[in-house]
């Protein structure tokens, strides 16, 4: 194996691999997870290296960062270190950049205030995008974009307007939620709506065969109950898929490989945030307790490593930028 120089904190398991078009493979290198230095920097002290970097914040249990827009370019096949295969859906970080910062005061003592950024993403013609929208961007100094999506963020993790965000952003071997519009299907009945078994195919069915069944109910209460599978509209709203492993990120193409199938036709948009559940909630209710799940006791000196799942290190903070894109090696992926 031949050792390559980071130029990135420890946000990746320590068995990712990465590739370079002029290197064979290799193993990702972690360092001190608050510094982003070279190899060679790494063996002086940390003070020297400290000295004229600008300090910049962490990722803890309580932060919550922004998310990405992305475009599905389709599915894939990949084999993981282990010889398993696995389906992949391939999702394109379409130009996103912060276009706005959002504050609201709570409505009451006992809740946060909102606060959120606003990311907008998908260059486009003058013609496509409406005239508010277009004069909206502008004076974000940002120019036509199709699609915009605010996310709620912490105070810690805003960002300044216009920064441009990358597929950095994740990293190989968390979990994502990825939110989009399923495919529409029409008017369906109750079997491909809600998967029914149907009717008796042979012996007395008398048309019956894909019929729901009585829907009603006795006299009292005389109606149908609201929220009732039966026929209707199928597909063509927003459908969340959580816990979703994030395989593979492309620095160079600005790609994101998440293991799986994703919501919607392949050209839709995809909303892609770090998953509530398996990290950001886990993260809080850890620190919270004061506990990891095996019972001990939690470390401040030891890091955000601690209340991170599958050996994750750190995370980009507050966000995966195209600066910090720069820096990176092509491709990177999990390792065994």
């Amino acid at each position: 194996m031949l050792p390559i120089s980071t130029a990135m904190s420890a946000i990746v398991r320590r068995t990712c691999r990465t590739w370079s078009p002029a290197a064979p493979l290799t193993r990702w290198l972690t360092t001190t997870p608050a510094l982003h230095q070279s190899r060679e920097t790494e063996a002086q002290p940390a003070a020297a290296a400290t000295k004229d970097a600008p300090s910049m914040p962490g990722w803890t249990p309580m932060s919550l960062r922004v998310g990405l827009i992305t475009r599905k370019k389709g599915m894939t096949t990949m084999f993981m270190p282990d010889g398993t295969r696995v389906p992949a859906t391939v999702l394109y970080v379409d130009s996103n950049q912060v276009s706005m910062h959002v504050q609201r005061d709570a409505p009451s003592q006992d809740e946060a205030p909102y606060m959120a950024l606003q990311v907008a993403a998908s260059d486009a013609r003058e013609s496509a995008v409406s005239a508010p929208v277009r004069g909206h961007l502008s004076r974000a100094g940002l120019g036509p974009k199709r699609v915009i999506k605010e996310f709620r963020v912490t105070p810690d993790a805003m960002l300044p307007i216009g920064t441009q965000l990358s597929a950095a952003h994740f990293v190989p071997g968390q979990d994502v939620d990825v939110r989009a519009i399923t495919r529409g299907k029409g008017f369906a009945g109750v079997m491909k709506r809600h998967n029914f078994a149907g009717g008796n195919a042979s012996h007395g069915a008398s048309l019956a065969h894909r019929t729901p069944g009585s829907v009603g109910n006795n006299q009292d209460p005389g109606r149908v109950w609201p929220g009732k599978r039966m026929p209707g509209r199928m597909g063509g709203h927003y459908r969340t898929v959580q816990n979703v492993r994030v395989l593979r990120i492309d620095v160079k193409n600005e790609l994101i490989f998440v293991k799986g199938q994703v919501p919607g036709p392949d050209g839709g948009v995809v909303f892609v945030q770090d998953a509530l559940k398996s990290m950001v909630k886990n993260a809080y209710f850890m620190y919270r307790k004061g506990v990891t799940p095996k019972g001990e006791l939690l470390d401040p000196a030891k890091g955000p490593a601690q209340y991170l799942p599958r050996g994750l290190m750190d995370l980009p903070f507050p966000a995966g930028t195209r600066d910090l894109a720069a820096q990176l090696p092509d491709v990177v992926e999990v390792g065994p």
